[in-house]
């Protein structure tokens, strides 16, 4: 049962790796090119009852009726490009490969190659250092004069503003390599960072002795900095997530929903064991080994053939509810709970928490989490319903309009979206502004 529900929960690429190690460590499981119908399994009494957990409360779930007669009106091109699309993933290179890399090219004294690669050893997921280099010098024992060289090196490394203790410093470095140490840029940086993020172009002015207009100029080229180096190379970042389903308009024009399960090995249980049962030279030890086996093998292709159904049944029904979403966007995105989706296909509502977990939707409108479908909302004042994520999307083309010079307070913005129709508390503004990482409306300021 635990197995079971571990791979009812898994994404495609865990499901992937649970397959495979099933493979090495069952023996008579195997892998073959067409996959095996469940009816080829045959019924298996002493597991019978062993699936029960998918649905806690209704039994009837399992019959085979909810997708049955379906098939993928997906051509052998499609499958073919999406393969490709899988073939060429492959694994991220680490912000701290790529700078090791570029200190062994580097000619240096042993003593300046050692305190690089204890630098590059102490570097965060953005590229700065994790202690200050002076207590980074003491711990590893480096001399201070091959710390400062490494130090030197690895600043000039790409990419630009690693090896800084913190953003400002970060930011200098980054001008330095530009060639624009003696610009009002790095004055700013250097003196009065903190003036510039609160908007204070007045007072910085003053203090460099030029026009709000000049300093309006450069806080737009100093935003063009990063203030996080090593974001490219961000291990949690992970950006090669595999869809577990695609939507795409079939020939006909209507939506239709299919499984990305081409790359999962098919199972299927080897005849050669199954004869060995009956083999009156087996030994009892072996014939109860092969048994067990079999029983094993016959529940992971059931738990895998159940999850793919389920998640296929689930993925049509928010076609169903979120057809809207699909054809025009995220401001469609309809109110829809799992209890919904849970009462229509006669499951019990943790059984579709589980299957949407961690799983993903590739849709016309980008990948998707399919927990994305489900959300409360609004009714609007002529009676259509806009989900959350609508709601924040109607802030941000809201805000995306407003005058930089005169931005709208959250209380604005709950009436400019009461005049379309949505009551929304500024609270509640105020938090889907946040969401979406605007600030507020005297931090968006322009001058």
């Amino acid at each position: 049962m635990r197995k079971s529900l571990e791979i009812l929960q898994a994404s495609t690429l865990e499901l992937t790796q649970l397959v495979r190690v099933a493979l090495e460590t069952n023996p008579v499981l195997e892998d073959i090119t067409e996959s095996t119908s469940l009816d080829e399994l045959g019924p298996d009494p002493e597991e019978a009852d062993s699936l029960d957990y998918l649905n806690e409360t209704d039994d009837d779930w399992r019959d085979r009726s909810i997708l049955e007669g379906r098939s993928s009106p997906w051509t052998s091109e499609d499958e073919e490009r999406r393969q490709r699309l899988y073939d060429s993933i492959v694994a991220p290179e680490t912000l701290q490969q790529h700078l090791s890399y570029q200190l062994d090219l580097s000619m240096v004294e042993p003593g300046v190659r050692e305190a690089g690669k204890a630098i590059i050893a102490n570097l965060d997921e953005r590229g700065f250092l994790d202690l200050p280099a002076k207590e980074l010098g003491v711990r590893m024992s480096l001399k201070p004069a091959d710390l400062k060289a490494a130090l030197t090196l690895i600043q000039s490394f790409d990419p630009p503003g690693v090896g800084a203790e913190n953003i400002p410093q970060s930011l200098l470095i980054q001008l330095e390599r530009a060639g624009e140490e003696n610009t009002i840029e790095y004055k700013i940086v250097r003196d009065h960072l903190e003036d510039l993020a609160r908007k204070r172009y007045p007072q910085v002015a003053r203090a460099l002795g030029t026009t709000v207009e000049r300093i309006t100029e450069a806080a737009s080229r100093i935003g063009r900095l990063t203030p996080n180096p090593g974001g490219d190379f961000d291990p949690t970042g992970n950006p090669y997530i595999l869809p577990d389903v695609v939507i795409e308009r079939s020939e006909d024009g209507d939506w239709m929903a299919s499984l990305t399960n081409e790359h999962l090995p098919n199972l299927r249980i080897n005849d050669f064991y199954k004869d060995m049962i009956g083999r009156s030279k087996t030994d009892t030890k072996t014939r109860q080994f092969l048994r067990d086996q079999i029983r094993d093998g016959r529940s992971l292709i059931r738990s895998i053939s159940l999850r793919q159904e389920t998640i296929l049944a689930i993925s049509y029904k928010l076609i169903e509810h979120q057809g809207a979403f699909l054809s025009k966007g995220v401001r469609h995105l309809r109110p829809l709970t799992m209890n919904d989706i849970a009462d229509q296909l006669n499951l019990h509502a943790t059984t579709v928490s589980r299957a949407v977990a961690g799983k993903y939707i590739f849709t016309p409108h980008g990948l998707m989490e399919m927990r994305a479908f489900f959300a409360t909302g609004y009714q609007t004042a002529d009676g259509a319903e806009v989900s959350n994520a609508g709601v924040r999307q109607a802030i941000q083309q809201i805000i995306s309009q407003e005058n930089p010079a005169k931005p709208l307070s959250d209380d604005a913005l709950a009436k400019q979206l009461m005049a379309q129709g949505i009551e929304v508390a500024r609270r509640t503004v105020a938090k889907y502004r946040e969401q979406l990482n605007i600030l507020p409306s005297h931090l968006r300021k322009s001058f």
